[in-house]
């Protein structure tokens, strides 16, 4: 099984940059002879470039030259410069690359309708490709940004063009939407137009707040600082600083948050990557969480966040990092999904952890969350052997759940705020083949979707009724 990721606009490709790092440290980690195996072939090819050219891929036998498998977009040449200039120049394939000079200016429709229309046949032509070399193509990642211009409509276009030419391949979106001091004043616009997109043409959205993120990175420093809980910084973990990584140069302002993301991606594809007793493949995600088309979005969190937190504490209980999942600090998204209504669950466990452990701590967890009374045994659950580089267990959990409701009812309301006065719509406007009733159109989908989940909270508190089965004749 195969995925293929995407990395769209600026802040896609940083995340990414950071994610094909530390996925190569967990490999090196288990991967001691070097060898190519099944676990790298799913996101890495094996080629032998002896022969000049691409060279043909070679399956078994010693790691000659593992290239990518993704494709990396960005209107703008800074960020796709610095990967092909820095130490992961040789893990991308330069014909996996499509950049632009000029970028977007912050605008969905010169993302969407201009470039779209522009760097369509590349796209498609690397797209099949890259696909070519996939035995079993399971599913696209893209990750993105919902405040710019090129992540939210470049992003959510490649997203149409996947559905069109795979529409049988699952499409997982990881999206960065802005906080409410965003710095781009046209973010609300972006990032409704963008929703409605996600809403159409996504199997299932990790939305992550840059709010959350920021929370989390300073929680970290703090721990650090503070010398609690033991200041020395462990070389060869998985975590927000980039240490011990190939990286030596400097780093940059969000490369601490970017690694919170790229961690959420390692725990969500290492199932598909490693053995473990109860195996989960992306797609049983989608099929097990997703009770309703729109009603994709999924709030992740992260535990143990010492794992980012990169300090020598000793292991917490079991029992306690389950707890820590169901608690809002460990949170990609700000919302409290303990007092909203769950629809469905999954947690997926890194590391030497029984399924015993896991039906424990479910039962132990259920009575204080509230699920929909049609699915109260609405749990999936996944147990991969190989936890993170220097860790000894980690665990994701992925909730689908009203509570993300409040984020879409804020962008709502930024984005209401904009349009009522009609300000920088002319920016819009002006591209070709974007209308007014795109803006329409756009805050429409996003109230329909905010009207879904107020039915579901709705039934909230309601009595718990067992469906009435079928009466057989005996």
């Amino acid at each position: 099984a195969v995925s293929l990721p995407f990395a769209v606009g600026q802040c896609g490709n940083q995340v990414g940059c950071r994610f094909w790092d530390l996925a190569l440290r967990e490999h090196a980690a288990v991967n001691k002879k070097g060898i190519y195996d099944e676990a790298l072939s799913s996101f890495f090819r094996n080629i032998d470039t002896r022969s000049g050219g691409d060279g043909p891929d070679i399956y078994k036998g010693k790691i000659c030259s593992l290239k990518a498998r993704a494709l990396l977009i960005d209107m703008e040449e800074g960020v796709v410069n610095e990967l092909l200039q820095g130490p992961l120049r040789d893990v991308f394939d330069i014909k996996q690359l499509i950049t632009d000079v000029s970028g977007s200016g912050n605008n969905w429709a010169v993302g969407h309708k201009l470039y779209g229309c522009q760097y369509r046949e590349n796209i498609v032509e690397k797209l099949r490709k890259t696909a070519e070399h996939c035995d079993c193509l399971q599913c696209f990642f893209i990750i993105h940004s919902m405040g710019g211009g090129t992540g939210s409509g470049l992003g959510t276009f490649v997203l149409n063009l996947l559905e069109e030419e795979f529409p049988e391949v699952y499409r997982f979106v990881t999206s960065v939407y802005p906080s409410g001091e965003d710095d781009v004043i046209t973010s609300p616009y972006n990032s409704v137009l963008a929703m409605k997109e996600l809403n159409e043409h996504a199997d299932c959205v990790l939305p992550i707040e840059n709010e959350s993120l920021f929370d989390i990175v300073n929680k970290i420093h703090q721990m650090i600082n503070s010398g609690k809980l033991g200041s020395t910084v462990k070389q060869n973990s998985l975590v927000t600083s980039s240490s011990g990584s190939a990286k030596t140069l400097q780093e940059k302002p969000f490369d601490a948050m970017n690694n919170v993301v790229a961690n959420l991606l390692l725990n969500l594809t290492s199932s598909a990557r490693f053995e473990g007793s109860l195996n989960m493949d992306l797609n049983e995600i989608s099929m097990n969480l997703v009770p309703f088309p729109r009603l994709h979005y999924l709030v992740s969190s992260l535990t143990p966040l010492y794992t980012l937190a990169d300090v020598n504490v000793p292991c917490r209980r079991l029992d306690q990092m389950f707890s820590d999942a169901f608690s809002r600090d460990h949170q990609l998204i700000q919302a409290d999904p303990k007092h909203s209504l769950y629809l469905a669950c999954a947690l997926l466990v890194r590391g030497n952890v029984q399924v015993s452990d896991l039906r424990r701590n479910i039962e132990r967890l259920k009575p204080s969350l509230h699920f929909v009374s049609w699915n109260q045994e609405g749990w999936k659950t996944g147990l991969c052997s190989v936890p993170p580089v220097g860790h000894s267990h980690s665990l994701l959990a992925l909730a689908n759940n009203t509570c993300v409701k409040p984020t879409f009812i804020e962008l709502k309301d930024r984005f209401m705020k904009l349009y009522k006065k009609k300000a920088h719509l002319h920016h819009y406007l002006q591209v070709d083949g974007m209308e007014q009733s795109c803006f329409s159109e756009a805050i429409c989908s996003l109230s329909d979707l905010i009207e879904e989940y107020n039915e579901l909270d709705a039934t909230k508190g309601g009595p718990r009724i067992d469906p009435s089965r079928l009466k057989i004749a005996v």
